[in-house]
């Protein structure tokens, strides 16, 4: 059977042509990490900001680009055609108990012990669970659709780093006509929860194996598609929790496959680490507000499938990280809506 081609094989060659931007207007991204049901972290803190500041109007409107990972890229695809926070938020706390059902306890704890047993060879969620209320919420949009600059980070079957892109720039022709919900189970394919999500002769699966905080993707993109000064860019980067990684005695001791079962969840963590460094480099670390949930003191982090906690949890906690940060996000993103990019293909391009 054929393959299809590598994405890998139409890269450009050489630099892009910039496209003008003016000098001096700030440039805004909205950078949203993965996290699985964590997504509710940074859903709730925009629906606050929404509440608080913008009358409920939709805050995906005061960006100029929107990067999202996983469940980022799932409310970054909202925003950019115009649902609220609120709306996506109301996706998550609604289906995310059908989505992620816990595993029910009993006297001997049978059904915990089952779905470990599973797990260790098999995905443990129904993806048709996800992509359902998806369809409700996106329905036939294609990325061509939407208003705001997009970048979706998943990968694909060759094993190849893959990136979503909205038409704004004249090179990027390939993702215009892509359903918005194939990107979403794209980009959500999280390997052990869901299976690869295969459309076509294609294979995807989560952007969170390399790009869980896609801040530098977002930043990247800015700085080669348009005439801008680093310091023009401004960043509002969410995260969905963070983790405390300490070496185990067993790793230190050992060192073997058993102690470093945990080795995904370090490298995501290292990962956003470095992006977020990386990107206060470039642009300057007083452009860039970083909000995160800190690691939890005396418990373990919270699952990305943790529905129960991450609904009891999460809220208070982005309700105390806006308290604290809000009005400087108002001062810095809020201030006038964002221009819709012009699109060079699509439903939004001019007709030639």
């Amino acid at each position: 059977m054929s393959q299809p081609p590598r994405r890998s094989s139409g890269t450009h060659q050489g630099l892009r042509e910039p496209l003008h931007w003016p000098e001096g207007k700030p440039f805004r991204i909205l950078s949203i990490d993965g996290g699985g049901i964590r997504g509710i972290l940074p859903a709730e803190m925009l629906s606050l900001i929404e509440r608080r500041y913008l009358d409920g109007r939709c805050v995906g409107d005061y960006f100029d680009l929107i990067t999202g990972t996983s469940t980022g890229g799932i409310i970054g695809l909202g925003l950019s055609i115009g649902k609220t926070a609120k709306a996506i938020l109301d996706l998550y706390k609604i289906h995310g108990p059908c989505i992620f059902p816990p595993a029910r306890f009993n006297i001997f704890n049978v059904r915990k012990v089952w779905r470990l047993i599973q797990g260790a060879q098999h995905h443990r969620y129904d993806s048709a669970k996800l992509e359902e209320p998806l369809r409700d919420i996106f329905g036939s949009s294609k990325i061509g659709d939407a208003s705001r600059r997009l970048c979706i980070p998943s990968f694909d079957g060759f094993t190849e780093v893959n990136v979503f892109k909205t038409p704004h720039h004249r090179d990027y022709k390939m993702d215009w006509k892509e359903d918005m919900v194939t990107v979403a189970m794209a980009t959500a394919a999280a390997p052990t929860y869901f299976p690869v999500y295969k459309n076509g002769e294609r294979m995807f699966a989560d952007g969170g194996v390399w790009a869980n905080n896609p801040v530098m993707i977002g930043l990247v993109d800015a700085l080669v598609c348009h005439q801008i000064q680093r310091r023009q860019v401004h960043i509002l980067s969410l995260g969905t929790g963070d983790t405390e990684i300490r070496f185990s005695e067993g790793q230190i001791l050992h060192g073997g496959l058993w102690d470093w079962a945990e080795i995904i969840s370090s490298a995501m963590h290292l990962q956003s680490q470095n992006a977020t460094g990386q990107a206060g480099l470039l642009i300057g670390r007083d452009q860039l507000i970083r909000l995160n949930a800190p690691p939890p003191a005396g418990q373990k982090p919270i699952d990305l499938d943790d529905c129960a906690r991450a609904c009891a949890e999460l809220p208070g906690i982005a309700k105390k990280l806006i308290d604290e940060n809000g009005d400087a996000i108002r001062d810095r993103f809020l201030f006038a809506p964002a221009e819709p990019y012009p699109a060079f293909y699509g439903s939004r391009a001019p007709s030639s």
